[in-house]
């Protein structure tokens, strides 16, 4: 069973222009006369990442939600987007989904720019693809810049969307806005741009806090202690599954949140707050970054041993 990780550890040999930052972070930062582009690719597929009764106009906004909050892990504005589309001889759920990407390009102010179609037969998956470019100042985060004594923190709160996947599956009662998070996500486009000059690392959450934050952690080269009581979780979540440790190494494993986590010194926190407060949006200290490699979890009872899964990765069988 080969893992998404090897692959992309694979291609590092070949991905050698600085643009690419050694594919170790979520989008390439390309400098064409004194402007940097940022580019990201995200590929959804059905079954995988949307169920296939999910409306398809709601799969047009998540495809575009899902590229755009690369972008705003880089403090990037979005310009463009290039799709990659996948006919299966459905011309209602192709008419629906088009109406679904009207209002997320509308929404989001992003332009079309081109992209490319293929038939697939009846019944095959649907495979769909978005190139997103954005245009990112002079300064532009990776996630491979924390370091020693900084804060871990989170934008937002944690686990609605995993949630959300478990009702929209009829495994969960919950509310209306839990399978909003899954279906419609917000990627933090503002928050990024304003962030971008006070973190050093930055990325978003897109396969679970938990996973996703031991790639930053391994991507700096430290260790991350994550403190499991201080993660943000909706009002929604804890009516749905509760706040004890089982609800929140739930919350922490599940995907589809599209945070932005990020790193910044001791300093920054009171800018951090400030910036939150601002623009309405919770931004929460969640843990720090020490000496020494991978990841730590505790809480008020004090160490917390990692669970077996930390998250969504892709695989082969």
């Amino acid at each position: 069973m080969a893992l998404e990780s090897d692959f992309i550890a694979s291609l590092r040999g070949l991905a050698t222009d600085p643009a690419a930052r050694g594919l170790l972070d979520d989008a390439a930062v390309l400098e064409v006369g004194g402007t940097r582009l940022v580019l990201t690719h995200d590929m959804i597929v059905e079954g995988v990442h949307f169920l296939p009764e999910d409306p398809p106009g709601g799969v047009a906004w998540k495809l575009v939600a899902v590229n755009l909050s690369d972008l705003a892990a880089k403090g990037a504005r979005p310009l463009g987007a290039l799709l990659g589309y996948s006919l299966a001889g459905d011309a209602e759920w192709d008419s629906a989904f088009l109406e679904g990407l009207r209002s997320a390009l509308s929404g989001f102010g992003l332009k079309l720019l081109g992209g490319d179609t293929v038939s697939v037969h009846s019944g095959t998956p649907r495979t769909l693809g978005l190139t997103a470019v954005g245009e990112a100042s002079a300064t532009v985060p990776s996630r491979s810049g924390a370091r020693p004594g900084d804060h871990i923190w989170v934008s937002g709160t944690i686990g609605d969307a995993g949630a959300g996947l478990a009702v929209a599956r009829g495994e969960l009662e919950g509310a209306a806005s839990l399978l909003e998070r899954y279906r419609l996500p917000r990627p933090r486009i503002e928050a990024g741009q304003a962030l971008a000059t006070l973190v050093t690392a930055i990325m978003d959450v897109s396969d679970g806090l938990l996973i996703d934050l031991s790639k930053m952690a391994e991507a700096s080269g430290l260790a991350a202690v994550l403190e499991l009581d201080t993660v943000p979780l909706s009002d929604a979540y804890i009516q749905a599954r509760g706040e004890e440790r089982e609800a929140r190494i739930a919350a922490v494993t599940a995907g589809d949140d599209y945070e932005l986590l990020f790193c910044a010194g001791p300093s920054e926190a009171p800018a951090i707050l400030t910036l939150s407060d601002a623009i309405g949006l919770p931004l929460s200290r969640i843990g720090y970054a020490a000496e020494g490699r991978g990841l730590r979890l505790s809480d008020r009872d004090g160490q917390v041993p990692l669970p077996e899964r930390l998250g969504f990765e892709h695989r082969s069988s």
